[in-house]
């Protein structure tokens, strides 16, 4: 909404790189097609709480053609991408209230505007928006609630899950995270992808010969680790929980404690969707020159404010790099203020895998569209039906064919009995 019409330059880059998303996305594109001849979302405002990026503008027009108004606010203040926001307000229609950079206040002044137009569906990337109506319930402001919210990712649904379980969450939400067309794909493909992607982008280092630490070994950590690898580096896994590490030295890795891979790490890369789990105890332990960054959600997961407690000074060495040194000398280079470093270093996921995590949004929506009366104030999964409806439509648009099971095969499927 803050972009000027003049400026067509950055306007004209926005729609071809949309363009350029668009073309990527078949899956998403298949069920924009229909959208716009059966309208499911007529009449409705959807508020999406998004990385505003050409992948997410794909989505928004989908959930235009099918007759919704679409209010789009950004998830993350480094993840903007500018021109993507111009070319949405300016050729396409949609309202856009983000810009790179904002600062805290103008990030929570946006979330303000999309809210107070009171859409029917939310759809949150960490759970801003969900959050943001809840605490205001909770001071007893006046709040309009919508009929139902999607989430996009690991933190937002452990946030969300943690509302059900005090009994606290106002409206049903349905974690887009937990299809397996998004957490199987999104976070071990894309995620593996871009946070590399991130940092090399920010600093030119050859991965090959370094020793990089993954710090947590969910999907979006197996894909960090397993791109890592395939580019050279050593890799070493760090984890709390014991079935996790057990599978990462089964799949080849080093585990061990993060104090102890402080000492041996070049690049350390946070992945958890928790809170300081790189601080004071571990910066006096790494090697001069050593590259933090994170790929989770929130900018919580490297303690920033202890790293600059211990510090005698800090300087910008590069954009998006920060330098702080310590009282040692030891120098440690933090990549993107600690927010995401696929999205604030790079461009985030490749649209081909956000083809999958947004076709589940949209379908999703329609799902919500339909049945929202009927649903309690839990966190569900993606239905199977949709899970399995996006897979069919990305390996159709891929020109792939699967077999079928006979009759046969399904009654024996069905039945207790032995074969014969």
């Amino acid at each position: 909404m803050n972009y000027d019409i003049k400026n067509e330059s950055l306007r004209t880059q926005g729609k071809k790189r949309i363009e350029w998303a668009l073309k990527r996305m078949p899956a998403l594109e298949q069920i924009r097609e229909r959208f716009k001849k059966e309208k499911p979302l007529k009449g409705l405002t959807i508020g999406a709480c998004l990385h505003v990026t050409t992948e997410t503008a794909a989505l928004a027009l989908t959930l235009k053609a099918a007759g919704a108004r679409t209010l789009v606010c950004a998830s993350n203040p480094l993840s903007t991408q500018d021109d993507t926001a111009a070319s949405l307000v300016l050729d396409y229609g949609i309202e856009v209230f983000a810009i790179n950079a904002e600062d805290n206040k103008t990030y929570y002044n946006h979330i303000d505007a999309v809210l107070k137009e009171k859409p029917e569906i939310t759809l949150d990337d960490g759970a801003d928006l969900v959050s943001t109506i809840h605490k205001r319930a909770a001071l007893g402001q006046n709040v309009t609630l919508p009929w139902a919210s999607t989430e996009e990712t690991t933190t937002g649904v452990i946030r969300l899950k943690a509302l059900q379980g005090e009994g606290k969450l106002l409206y049903p939400v349905i974690a887009i995270n937990d299809a397996c067309t998004k957490h199987l794909f999104d976070n071990r493909y894309g995620t593996g992808q871009s946070t590399l992607d991130g940092i090399i982008r920010a600093t030119n280092k050859l991965i090959a010969g370094t020793t990089v630490v993954i710090i947590g070994y969910g999907w979006c950590g197996k894909g960090a680790a397993r791109k890592a690898a395939g580019m050279g580096a050593n890799v070493i896994v760090c984890e709390v929980d014991h079935l996790k590490g057990l599978e990462a030295i089964m799949d080849g890795f080093r585990v061990m404690p993060i104090k102890e891979a402080a000492k041996n790490g070049d690049i350390f890369i946070t992945l958890t969707g928790d809170i300081h789990v790189l601080s004071k105890e571990h910066f006096p332990l790494m090697k001069d020159k050593a590259i933090i960054c994170n790929s989770g959600h929130f900018d919580v997961e490297i303690n920033i404010k202890a790293l600059k407690a211990m510090s005698i000074s800090k300087k910008e060495v590069k954009p998006l790099i920060d330098e702080y040194t310590l009282k040692s000398k030891k120098r440690i280079y933090l990549l993107g203020e600690g927010r995401l470093v696929n999205l604030a270093c790079a461009e985030g996921h490749p649209a081909e895998v956000m083809d999958l995590s947004f076709a589940n949004q949209a379908l999703s929506c329609e799902y919500i569209a339909k049945n929202y009366k009927k649903l309690k104030k839990e966190v569900y999964k993606v239905p199977d039906a949709i899970d399995n409806k996006v897979a069919q439509l990305k390996l159709k648009a891929m020109g792939i064919k699967i077999d079928k099971l006979t009759a046969e095969q399904k009654k024996y499927l069905s039945s207790w009995q032995e074969g014969t």
